[in-house]
C-alpha cells in the first residue's frame, strides 16, 4: 500500500462526490499521501460541509462551464468521480451515473485536465440494469475522450455485506437465497479502495486501463459471510433461505404499471436488482466461458469482513 509521501509527486485533485462514503475516504488517502484536495459536493442551498484537510466546493453538475472554471482556478490535475445514484432508479441511474459524470468530464475536458479516473462497478460486465448500462455509456465516452482515463471497478463494498448486523444480532436469522451458495465475491473496505483510488493518481501504468479490484481473498459466498458474521457476535450460525423467484414475480407484477408510473418503474427495478444481487457473482467474468473467475480477480489491501462486523458489532452494544 502506498502511504510514503516523501515518494510521490503533490498533485492537485478535484474529487466529485465526495460526501458519500467511498468519496470521503478517497479524499483522505489522497490528502494522507501529501495531495491538495478540491473535495467537490452538490449544491444543496446551504453551507458547504467541512471535509478535514481539503478544500470544499459546492458545485451544480449540470454546468460545466462553471465547473471547468473552477478546475482551471485550482490548477487541477487530476479528477476522480465517485459520483454514483442511490436509487439505481431508471431515472436517477441517467441523472447521476450518466449525465453527471458526461458533465463532469466535458468541464474536465475544458479546463485540460490530465486525468479522470472513475469509480464504476464490476457488475456492468453483465449489464442487465438500468444504472449498469448508464455507467457503460459513460465508460464509453470517457474512453473516447482525450483525457488519460482509469476505470475502477470494486467488488462489493464491506457496507454492502452489512445490511443483516442489527437482524443477526436481534436474534433472527441470516438471510440466504437458496442455498446461499449461488454468487461470490471479494469484499474491499472503504479505506483499502479509497487507497488503490488514490494509487492511480500517480501510477502511469494504470491510465488506459479498465481495472476490477477486490479485498483480499479467497472470494466468499453469502452462507460464508453469514458465519463470519456469526463468528464475530460469538452466536451459533442460523440461516433461513429464500427463494430467488420471488424476486421475478415482483418485477413483473410491478412492470405492468411501469409504463404509467414512474414509481412502479422504480419499484420494478428495486425488484430486479434485488434478483441481480442474489444471482450475479461480483467477481471477473470470462468473456469465453461465460463464468466468473475469483482466481483473475485482483486483490488489493488488508482489511478483513470480520473484522468490520467485530467494529460494527462492538458499536451496536455500547
Amino acid at each position: 500500500m502506498s502511504g510514503n509521501n516523501s515518494a510521490i509527486e503533490s498533485k492537485t485533485i478535484a474529487v466529485a462526490g465526495a460526501s458519500g462514503t467511498i468519496g470521503g475516504a478517497v479524499v483522505q488517502a489522497l490528502i494522507a499521501d501529501g495531495h491538495r484536495v478540491l473535495a467537490l459536493v452538490r449544491s444543496n442551498g446551504g453551507q458547504a460541509e467541512q471535509i478535514s484537510g481539503a478544500t470544499v466546493c459546492e458545485v451544480d453538475l449540470s454546468d460545466a462551464a462553471a465547473l471547468a472554471g473552477l478546475l482551471s482556478a485550482n490548477g487541477a490535475a487530476t479528477v476522480i468521480s465517485c459520483i454514483a445514484s442511490r436509487s439505481g432508479s431508471p431515472k436517477d441511474a441517467e441523472a447521476v451515473d450518466f449525465e453527471c459524470n458526461r458533465v463532469l468530464l466535458k468541464a474536465a475536458e475544458r479546463a485540460a485536465v490530465d486525468h479522470f479516473l472513475l469509480l464504476s462497478a464490476i457488475c456492468v460486465q453483465r449489464p442487465q440494469l438500468a444504472f449498469q448500462r448508464a455507467k457503460l455509456r459513460f465508460e464509453t465516452l470517457l474512453k473516447a475522450s482525450v483525457i488519460d482515463h482509469t476505470i475502477i471497478r470494486p467488488t462489493a463494498f464491506f457496507k454492502s455485506l452489512s445490511g443483516q448486523v442489527d437482524r443477526v444480532l436481534s436474534g433472527k436469522p441470516f438471510l440466504l437465497f437458496g442455498d446461499g451458495e449461488l454468487t461470490q465475491c471479494k469484499p474491499i473496505s472503504d479505506a483499502d479502495l479509497a487507497q488503490y483510488i488514490a494509487d492511480c493518481v500517480i501510477n502511469g501504468e494504470r491510465r488506459g486501463e479498465t481495472l476490477a479490484i477486490g479485498g483480499p481473498g479467497p472470494a466468499i459466498t453469502p452462507r460464508m459471510q453469514g458465519d463470519l458474521l456469526f463468528e464475530a457476535a460469538g452466536m451459533e450460525p442460523h440461516f433461513r433461505s429464500v427463494p430467488v423467484a420471488m424476486f421475478a414475480v415482483a418485477a413483473g407484477v410491478l412492470s405492468l404499471g411501469a409504463r404509467f408510473s414512474d414509481w412502479f418503474a422504480a419499484k420494478a427495478e428495486y425488484a430486479r436488482i434485488a434478483r441481480y444481487y442474489a444471482t450475479q457473482s461480483m467477481l471477473v467474468l470470462n468473456p469465453k466461458t461465460g463464468l466468473y473467475d475469483a482466481d483473475a480477480t485482483l486483490e488489493f489491501g488488508e482489511d478483513q469482513l470480520i473484522d468490520h462486523y467485530r467494529t460494527l458489532i462492538a458499536s451496536r452494544v455500547k
